[in-house]
């Protein structure tokens, strides 16, 4: 047994751990017994993970790499042994992808739907193309040649086109080498009558001699280039790498080509050609039999047409006391309220904000935003109010990755409004999400909150599992107004008394958490769900408790970083993750020994989370709401079906489970979700309540 934790062998790679993620998901493609359009899902959001863990993570390691840094994490691996395996598993895994997607595309078409080159359709369908491609491709497509006057291009991230060799009609010995670009706004495939769809490489090729004129197709190939992601690099999943190259290294050119996909008839003449101006490294060029962009699948997945392939879709529920016609407010005063998206309606947050932005008794609104989306209600409200006199304060984290430019567009909106916009805080991203409505009764005022693990978006809130809670308890509201006083002035000094934010006051929360279960031994208990572990500190304090006898489970979504298994070590710590037909995106934590035992959070346990960004966490106390998390996290510890369980050597193996005790958490929650729903409508309240407990209990 190690006698410190300085081992390697105690912690996983975090990038390894990435891709068993990722794995993860492509196993959902790969299960038969899903609907075949749901596997197709999985598949594109396999593909478009992977595009942003290359565009991030892997040129992150590159840039490590190139300027000679060596710092590695707990596992102590080097940058470059980290692109080695990184290349490696991700090579093996292309064949796994592919026949994976062959396989789905041959049951496609017992369904009647088609993928077809232009070669493979009937001739009248070949005309409809022609026309398809006169009228919507030759004005938008680029084509580039290049020679010594024409210089090579610059590619965009994720572009996408064709390499092409050509041959001069009037003579032949004359050859030439080009590009064509194929624009982003053109679909990746043309769909015709809504069941054969056709990739547009395949047409534009057809079309050498519309776009090069004089010249003849000797011979092409699908290209797809992955840069460095720029602006997205030096945010969210990068800042660690940024961190360290800072100190004194200066940042090579920015956006170097990171991957090369190609189709798998790119030979090596058109690879030699390219690759003299792209220079990409030869173990990052991936040649592929099937479709270079894996996430363009989506397209088909949206074909309205064969909504049958689909897995069945769940209407959010309203429940008691919850109903349509309800005071929030005076709910609120009574008691504390706990939400579980997607199973239970988004819509009371969303009405909440809406509520108060029209309520003439209302005096503040505040809210931190961090991805609202596009057509935010929530946004809208904000406005509304603002125009009518309200203070409205907005905080708006313009660097949420991918979201800058909705983000930004909100912002500017909510100022001409007359709100009081802040946009981020110098050093730190702002990640908790919160909203604090004041309000004047009876000449007092009285403030309401909603603190929330996920984002104000009502369309991810359909797909995300999040926790909302609802209260207005004063030790609470008293507290968020300081936080977001903190968030406007300034302060040296904050901190919170009955919430706790990072990054000065959550780490040390969670490891007093988790010592005190500790003292505990044999009694104690840890139930911890999270999309992310990585913070070494807390891993250690797990591995002591684990020692200590305390029995913990882990929920984690993606990376975890903890080795479970180790005898002496951490033998008494099970991890598993669940994917299903929900994103798991809440964070809950559960203590036995402490008070109170059930806690919520907009934080991971990782260090940017914990030390780079501004989070909450949440105590949840009274007895109601905390005994539904904890049967929250019980349900799913006991799932047997959307389950992996991570293993000791950092693999990780389906839970097996037996044909009479089938729990699917994602399942179970939808059919109990709707039978409370429809038992509202002929039972009591307290019925309801007693219903609730039991089918958790069973469960």
């Amino acid at each position: 047994m190690p006698n410190h934790y300085k081992d390697p062998a105690l912690y996983i790679n975090r990038e390894l751990s990435w891709l068993q993620f990722n794995t993860r998901v492509l196993r959902q493609a790969q299960d038969e017994s899903l609907p075949l359009f749901e596997r197709l899902k999985f598949l594109a959001i396999y593909g478009t993970n992977l595009d942003e863990f290359y565009m991030i993570r892997v040129a992150g390691l590159k840039k490590l790499f190139s300027a000679g840094v060596n710092v590695s994490g707990a596992d102590r691996f080097t940058p470059l042994h980290q692109l080695r395996e990184i290349r490696e598993y991700l090579h093996k895994e292309q064949e796994v992808v592919e026949h994976c997607l062959q396989g789905i595309m041959k049951e496609l078409e017992k369904e009647g739907i088609f993928f077809k080159s232009y070669k493979e359709v009937t001739p009248q369908q070949r005309q409809t193309l022609d026309r398809y491609f006169m009228e919507n491709i030759y004005p938008v497509v680029i084509p580039i040649a290049i020679d010594a006057t024409h210089p090579f291009p610059h590619l965009n991230n994720l572009g996408f086109g064709q390499i092409v060799k050509l041959r001069d009609k009037d003579d032949a010995a004359i050859e030439r080498y080009g590009l064509i670009r194929i624009p982003r706004v053109l679909p990746r495939f043309v769909d015709i009558n809504n069941r054969i769809y056709v990739p547009i490489g395949s047409i534009v090729a057809e079309h050498i001699q519309d776009l090069f004129p004089g010249y003849e197709l000797i011979k092409f190939a699908a290209f797809r280039v992955t840069r460095n992601a720029d602006i997205a690099i030096e945010e969210e999943e990068a800042d660690d790498f940024m961190e360290i190259l800072e100190e004194g290294l200066k940042l090579r050119k920015k956006g170097e080509l990171v991957r090369l996909e190609l189709s798998v008839h790119a030979d090596d003449d058109l690879l030699n050609f390219f690759n003299r101006h792209a220079n990409v490294y030869k173990d990052d060029i991936y040649r592929f039999q099937t479709y270079l962009n894996l996430g363009s699948l989506w397209q088909v997945v949206g074909n309205k047409d064969f909504a049958h392939l689909t897995s069945p879709s769940f209407k959010p529920r309203n429940l008691p006391p919850l109903g349509s016609d309800e005071n929030l407010y005076a709910t609120l005063d009574k008691q504390d309220l706990l939400l579980f998206h997607p199973f239970e309606s988004f819509e009371p947050v969303v009405r909440l904000i809406q509520i108060a932005a029209k309520d003439p008794d209302v005096v503040s609104i505040r809210m931190t935003l961090y991805r609202s989306g596009s057509n935010s209600p929530i946004v809208n409200a904000l406005i509304n109010a603002a125009e009518s006199g309200k203070q409205v304060t907005v905080m708006v984290e313009l660097r949420a990755r991918f979201d800058e430019e909705n983000n930004l567009h909100w912002a500017k909106a909510l100022e001409n409004a007359g709100a009081h916009v802040i946009y981020g805080i110098t050093g730190f991203k702002v990640h908790a999400k919160a909203a604090l409505i004041t309000r004047r009764v009876d000449g007092k005022l009285k403030q309401y909150a909603h603190i929330g693990t996920g984002n104000y978006n009502p369309s991810t809130a359909t797909i995300y599992t999040d926790i909302s809670y609802m209260t207005s308890n004063d030790a609470i509201t008293h507290d968020l107004t300081r936080f977001f006083h903190f968030l406007t002035g300034f302060s040296k000094k904050g901190k919170l008394h009955e919430l706790y934010m990072a990054p000065t006051q959550i780490k040390p929360k969670i490891l007093s958490l988790i010592q005190n279960e500790t003292r505990m031994g044999s009694e104690g208990v840890i139930i911890a769900k999270m999309n992310a572990l990585v913070d070494e500190d807390i891993i250690k304090a797990l591995y002591k408790a684990s020692q200590a006898g305390v029995k913990i489970e882990l929920i984690i979504r993606g990376i975890c970083c903890l080795r479970p298994g180790i005898p002496g070590v951490s033998d008494n710590i099970r991890v598993i993750s669940i994917i299903g037909k929900y994103l798991e995106h809440a964070r809950i934590y559960y203590f036995k020994h402490a008070a109170p035992q059930t806690y919520i959070a907009s934080a991971d346990w990782m260090p940017r989370n914990l030390l780079r960004r501004i989070e909450l966490l949440t105590p949840i106390s009274g007895e109601e709401v905390s005994n539904k998390l904890i049967q929250i996290l019980q349900l799913q510890s006991s799932d047997n079906m959307l389950a992996y369980e991570l293993q000791n050597d950092g693999s990780y193996l389906k839970i097996k489970h037996d044909a009479g005790n089938l729990i699917d958490s994602h399942k179970i929650v939808e059919t109990h979700t709707n039978k409370l729903y429809n038992s509202v409508k002929k039972q009591t309240p307290n019925y309801v309540q007693q219903l609730t407990t039991r089918l958790f209990k069973e469960s």
